[in-house]
């Protein structure tokens, strides 16, 4: 039976405007609110910034993630559910999108492309989608962990298909740090937004409160019976680490940090599962060479997919690329 979401607002009834929501547990454990040793001025993850209250920036100091309830307008997400709806249908020029598609649905022909396309990326440039990246309401809260010169560098429209029993609508467990090429991790932060109600039963994030202060894992792709899609990499031996579920409603935003260990469950349901997401950089972010890391596995495949696109650039090249300057002034070392 699907959980119900459970909100605890920092302050209670009095907090103001867009308070954090405390996901439901999937073990015995807690997720601690305070439980940060640092004190105000000591912390890592975040900056000294008006916008988060103690109470959370000490919560996603201690968890690595953070969910702001209602904080995009719904108009907004529905202008870009027709956006992606024209763009894969081939109503509207893609202008350079990534399309990608559901493994289980591979091969068929003849069917709306809401059927086939399960994500698009780099919509950064395109003049409706990228509304999402440079929202003022969103960037005031990504400034509080990037500082105030902020460049958006990934962005996706995630459509999750209702799953065929193959369970191949799961995301599996990872770390978005192992994709980017660009460093310090501590200002990199995801803006996840719910583009409708998500839960358990149509595959809600699930995330490892705490593991942002770890390490980047080795990841490969998953040894599942039925296939796992193309980049869809994971890292393994934390399937019985206890996990959190984030329940969102329409319009809900989670932040969280690249080390953070999360993924997806399947979508037990007849209907697609949509989010939108960017993550964000401090614009004077540096890039490192990834030959010889854990990383270069998916720098090679990134790299053979431009190939095939007809732009021989390298991993670093391709993400500077992929970039926008959304607030503040460009930094460059």
């Amino acid at each position: 039976m699907a959980q119900d979401r459970i909100k605890v607002l920092l302050g209670h009834l009095r907090q103001p405007p867009h308070a954090a929501i405390i996901p439901h547990q999937t073990s015995s454990e807690s997720v601690s609110v305070g439980g940060n040793s640092s004190s105000l001025g000591e912390f890592t993850y975040t900056l000294d910034n008006t916008q988060l209250t103690t109470a959370q920036r000490a919560f996603y100091e201690e968890n690595g993630f953070l969910v702001i309830p209602n904080l995009v307008a719904h108009d907004k997400i529905d202008q870009w559910r027709e956006r992606f709806l024209d763009i894969v249908d081939n109503r509207v020029e893609s202008g350079g999108m990534t399309k990608m598609k559901d493994i289980a649905l591979k091969g068929l022909a003849g069917i709306p492309g809401e059927q086939i396309v399960n994500k698009i990326q780099d919509f950064v440039w395109d003049d409706i989608l990228s509304q999402h990246c440079q929202l003022p309401q969103v960037l005031d809260y990504v400034e509080c962990f990037t500082g105030p010169n902020i460049k958006a560098m990934h962005t996706m429209l995630i459509n999750k298909p209702p799953d065929p029993g193959t369970r191949t609508s799961r995301h599996p467990m990872h770390q978005d740090l192992h994709y980017f090429p660009f460093r310090p991790a501590n200002r990199i932060v995801c803006a996840w937004t719910a583009m409708e109600k998500i839960n358990e039963n149509n595959g809600c994030l699930f995330v490892v409160p705490g593991s942002h202060k770890g390490v980047l894992e080795q990841h490969e792709y998953p040894e599942w019976e039925n296939g796992v899609n193309k980049m869809y990499h994971g890292v393994r031996g934390f399937d019985d680490t206890p996990k959190s579920l984030l329940c969102m409603e329409k319009g809900d935003t989670v932040f969280f940090h690249p080390i953070l260990l999360h993924g997806s469950g399947a979508n037990s349901t007849k209907h697609f599962r949509k989010a939108i997401s960017c993550h964000y950089s401090a614009s004077d972010s540096h890039y490192i060479d990834v030959k010889g890391t854990t990383q270069e596995n998916i720098a090679k495949e990134v790299e053979e997919l431009a190939k095939k696109r007809n732009a021989d650039l390298d991993f670093k090249d391709i993400w500077k690329f992929r970039s926008r300057l959304v607030r503040g002034r460009e930094i460059s070392l």
